[in-house]
């Protein structure tokens, strides 16, 4: 760990008189790999909405890398080194899945070469294929990809952007077992280079590969810790999973 890259304090997100978020202190250490977790209606996906500028929040404060959020539009988000994907991936159907990755990574590049007909495969596009198993699916159009290949396009169009912080939003929902197997592979991957915060549901994928995790609940920090502390403690069998110790245990390990 080399420091704070992402700390939030006493962040409030109100929607109709509901707090959605309701006072949220969160410190994310560079190069960590993060599991938000917690029971529909926590907060996470409104956490994640606040810090990329897709939500503004009541109150608080959120700072990436020094540099306060609140109050910046998506695009400057995204050019400071914060980028997302959403529970349903989102990728263009009609064009290759080296065409999607181009286009994502078309935005740091200065006018004139956006004008000029692209020659040959950028390094970036190129090594966010292999990272993501998609090199012999390069000139296939997104649609016929498996909704395990979307959600790794959809990360691969994140990489090519170059972001310091990836917030996945529930990256192995609907998919199949090997395709999780595989995306566990893929985030243990990039965090080696990034600082990654994943947004689960899947307590066996939890159990896997989380290596410290926090716990939303009501829209407050509930317990922060390691998987094994965390399954142990009494507040998030009582909210979250809902069960005695041993079904807690049972679901969490």
């Amino acid at each position: 760990m080399t420091g704070a890259l992402l700390e939030i304090r006493g962040l409030r997100a109100v929607f109709d008189g509901f707090a959605a978020l309701d006072g949220v202190d969160l410190t994310v250490e560079e190069g960590e790999l993060r599991f938000l977790i917690g029971p529909n209606g926590a907060g996470k996906t409104t956490l994640i909405d606040v810090i990329t500028g897709l939500t503004r929040p009541a109150a608080g404060t959120v700072r990436f890398a020094g540099t306060d959020l609140v109050g910046r539009r998506e695009h400057e988000i995204v050019r400071l080194g914060v980028g997302r994907t959403f529970q349903t991936a989102v990728v263009f159907e009609e064009l290759t899945v080296v065409e999607n990755l181009d286009l994502a990574a078309s935005f740091r590049r200065p006018l004139w070469r956006l004008l000029r007909r692209r020659r040959g495969v950028d390094d970036a596009v190129r090594e966010a294929l292999a990272v993501t198993g998609l090199t012999e699916l390069a000139e296939r159009p997104a649609r016929v990809l498996s909704h395990g290949q979307r959600q790794w396009l959809e990360i691969g169009m994140l990489l090519v952007q170059r972001p310091r912080l990836l917030l996945l939003d529930e990256p192995v929902a609907g998919m199949s077992r090997d395709e999780r197997a595989r995306t566990g592979e893929l985030l243990t991957e990039i965090a080696r280079g990034h600082t990654v915060v994943v947004v689960e549901h899947d307590m066996e994928f939890l159990r896997r590969y989380a290596s410290r995790v926090t716990v939303l609940h009501e829209g407050r920090v509930l317990t922060e810790g390691s998987v094994d502390e965390v399954r142990a403690d009494p507040r998030v069998q009582a909210v979250y999973l809902g069960g005695t110790r041993e079904e807690a245990g049972d679901a969490v390990g």
